[in-house]
């Protein structure tokens, strides 16, 4: 059903946005770190048109389902968490924000790293700008929608997937300072491509998830350490001061810290695999952060000849894997496949240059 079947009417507006991968600087982006994601193919649109009645009303054609809210209700549960805290905010910053009719579709995976919250929230923000003509830049766009996930739906994150989501493209790294927001494009290394796999386990980041607990690890672990945050410091040796498990949280973070700033200053193909590598090695051992499945579908992966290096991406406790693998070599994830089953876990290809 479309937004017409649904709503009655034909929708004034539209927007999309891109999920993404991460590429390399994973949980830095919330210690004021350093990020390199890239857009993937996957987008979210959202269609819109006003309301009738008191309401918004937000319909999910992938989940079949309708939520009504007013504004003076709690936070709905689930995806309509997401659009309403993004409206709840406009309103807040004292943007006049009728009752809306709200379309979701969405070919973003759910539940596996891939920023399928943050395009939804980018998606839904660039929509209500063209509906209401907001003086809304790109970067605005992220950061309200950054605060729709952490006051609405209850993660605590950092600002890298909307700022992926609302500038980065498909074909060049988004390299980005999230202290500052400076931010400049780069291409992949020469001679690589981006191969993304599910690892079949589904991650949930939201409130009482590990994902907060790590943030929570680091600000205290930066207290101790008397910065402002863990990008402050450089040395990963200066976290053996700290108890555990203080001093793998932070030691990972500097580290990744260094390595996408290694990958930035211009490094060969093979080298940024190394890269990869590391980050995934310091995700599952300092950070702790990965689980067996995924572990055994990065280990697949690195063994197999054409892959530079692959990690685990996104917030971890499941979810898919990033690889960077020789150009034209993407079918190399057919045997990945294969091998990954004959150990009997189910994964899927998400995402592979054509």
């Amino acid at each position: 059903m479309d937004f017409q079947q649904i709503f009655g009417t034909k929708p004034e507006a539209e927007a999309t946005a891109p999920g993404r991968v991460n590429l390399l600087g994973e949980h830095t982006d919330y210690n004021d770190g350093f990020v390199l994601p890239i857009a993937i193919p996957q987008r979210t649109k959202v269609e819109l048109g006003f309301s009738p009645d008191s309401q918004h009303h937000f319909y999910s054609q992938e989940l079949e389902e309708m939520v009504s809210v007013a504004s003076c209700d709690r936070t709905p549960q689930g995806f309509a968490s997401y659009i309403f805290g993004c409206i709840q905010l406009l309103a807040k910053q004292g943007y006049e924000i009728p009752p809306v009719n709200l379309y979701v579709t969405s070919t973003v995976p759910i539940g596996v790293g891939l920023s399928s919250s943050a395009a939804l929230e980018v998606a839904t923000l660039k929509g209500l700008r063209s509906l209401l003509n907001l003086p809304l830049d790109d970067v605005e766009v992220a950061q309200i929608g950054q605060q729709a996930e952490i006051q609405y739906a209850g993660l605590n994150c950092g600002i890298m997937d909307q700022m992926a989501s609302s500038l980065a493209d498909t074909h060049s790294m988004l390299f980005l300072d999230t202290r500052t927001l400076e931010r400049r494009t780069l291409e992949l290394p020469a001679g690589g491509e981006i191969l993304v796999i599910d690892s079949g386990v589904h991650h949930e980041l939201a409130a009482g998830s590990g994902y907060n607990q790590r943030r929570a690890q680091c600000e205290e672990a930066a207290r101790l350490l008397g910065v402002k945050a863990l990008r402050d410091i450089t040395n990963p040796q200066v976290a053996q001061s700290l108890p555990e498990p203080l001093c793998r949280r932070a030691r990972h973070v500097i580290s990744e810290n260094n390595r996408v700033l290694e990958a930035v200053a211009g490094v060969s193909v093979n080298r940024f695999g190394e890269l990869m590598n590391a980050s995934h090695a310091s995700q599952s051992d300092d950070y702790e952060v990965s689980v067996p499945e995924v572990n055994a579908l990065v280990d697949i992966l690195q063994k197999t000849p054409g892959v530079f290096g692959a990690r685990l991406t996104g917030g971890g406790f499941g979810g898919a894997c990033v690889a960077l693998v020789a150009e034209g070599k993407s079918a190399i994830a057919i045997d990945v496949l294969k091998q990954y089953s004959e150990l009997g876990y189910s994964g899927q290809v998400l995402v592979a240059a054509k």
